[in-house]
């Protein structure tokens, strides 16, 4: 069986949400891959030092090199890793996240060039970002959306007399945790029986921001902190409407695992979304930044349980291409 060393963020032990290279990791080595997974340093000068030694280190052990590759800073680890590896004649696949990533594509095109031109392949977990790349003129890219393990999310019947909002992301500006809060407020100034639940770490210091700012409204907002996948999958059962507030986006497994647990989603229509939600058959797709689109949305759940239940179904059949048993096929075809 193939061997593959997988470079990103491995850092869910250090307080931050679990991401891809954890997940994705644990399902290929149970398909028989021998996977090596690096870095899980904190600090980002260490974490990128770690990551190419392990490159150095592992080069002839492995058949592939995987690279998780964001649009923000972590682009660069991206951008050394994959030139070390064309160094070493390492074949290595960039796995693209982040709906901002065609912006990179836009401000660094020498840099971006050499990171995807020379690529094996490079993997887009959604269609817009397949899109966005074949814009730009890169076309060797595969399809393969961010897997979820479908057994381990029961579908809940739900009903809607009172709004329980849940919140699932990390705590960063991007994300605009704060519109959340706003939406709580709306709907309460209306007469409505709501509640917010808010879970995630923080990630740029947006947490505390959001839980002053529920404060000065003077709101209560129950803030978890970080919790396990298991912890609020179950937590998730006293909840009934799920909203996703973020100004950017590209195929956030948060959202899938909403849908697959029968939570009508709401989200702004920014990047990926609209490719994973079909706006008003498997969700409600509304503009950022917008409190009263999202209050609009939720009246329109509430004052149709039958249209709403329907679209509910609609996401979880959506999720179900998701499980790993079929997503799974899809790596072993790039991997073979």
């Amino acid at each position: 069986m193939k061997s593959l060393l997988y470079i990103g963020n491995k850092l869910s032990k250090k307080g931050k949400t679990q991401t891809t290279i954890e997940t994705l990791s644990k399902n290929l080595s149970l398909e028989g891959y021998v996977v090596f997974s690096f870095s899980d340093k904190k600090n980002k000068v260490f974490r990128l030092f770690d990551m190419l030694f392990a490159i150095i280190k592992h080069a002839k052990k492995v058949d592939y090199v995987l690279i998780d590759t964001y649009s923000t800073s972590n682009f660069y680890y991206a951008y050394l890793c994959s030139q070390l590896c064309r160094l070493l004649k390492l074949k290595y696949i960039p796995i693209l996240h982040g709906g901002n990533l065609p912006n990179r594509l836009k401000l660094n095109p020498k840099l971006s060039k050499a990171v995807f031109k020379n690529a094996y392949v490079n993997v887009a977990p959604s269609l817009y970002l397949q899109s966005e790349f074949e814009k730009y003129g890169y076309f060797n890219l595969v399809h393969i959306p961010n897997a979820i393990n479908l057994q381990n999310y029961p579908f809940k019947d739900r009903t809607f007399e009172s709004i329980k909002l849940l919140w699932v992301r990390s705590f960063s500006e991007i994300y605009n945790p704060f519109l959340a809060v706003e939406i709580l407020k709306s709907l309460l100034d209306e007469g409505f029986e709501a509640s917010l639940c808010m879970i995630g770490p923080d990630n740029d210091g947006s947490l505390h921001k959001t839980k002053d700012y529920a404060k000065k409204m003077n709101l209560e907002v129950t803030f978890t902190g970080k919790l396990s996948k298991p912890e609020w999958i179950s937590l998730s059962k006293n909840f009934n409407v799920f909203i996703n507030t973020t100004n950017f986006d590209n195929m956030p497994v948060s959202v899938v695992e909403a849908m697959a647990l029968g939570l009508p989603v709401i989200s702004t229509n920014v990047g990926g979304m609209p490719f994973l939600i079909e706006n008003n058959n498997e969700g409600i797709l509304v503009n950022p930044k917008s409190a009263k689109e999202f209050i609009a949305a939720i009246k329109k759940i509430r004052s149709s349980p039958e249209i709403t239940n329907q679209m509910i179904l609609n996401a979880r059949k959506k999720v179900e291409n998701y499980n790993w048993d079929i997503v799974k096929n899809l790596w072993i075809r790039v991997l073979k």
